[in-house]
């Protein structure tokens, strides 16, 4: 999943750090939503869609986590 350009929100030019915080707060909103209905779930065929969903909701957070980790330890190193 590739990230998005930098957006213009009402004037105001968002930066890729916050763009990368609403897709995480985003990802973890969606992630609970899945447990919720993860929890009610009887059928294989409904917990394998849910738990496959998760598990790349997982991968994504992930990854924007090592991405904020780096620009953050290269941030550092200045």
């Amino acid at each position: 999943m590739s990230q998005p350009a930098p957006k213009k929100n009402r004037g105001v030019l968002v930066s890729q750090r916050e763009i990368n915080l609403l897709w995480i707060k985003d990802t973890l909103e969606h992630l609970t939503s899945c447990q919720e209905q993860l929890q009610w779930a009887v059928d294989d065929e409904a917990v394998h869609l849910l738990t496959e969903t998760m598990m790349r909701n997982l991968d994504c957070c992930r990854r924007l986590c090592q991405g904020l980790h780096r620009r953050a330890g290269l941030q550092h190193a200045i």
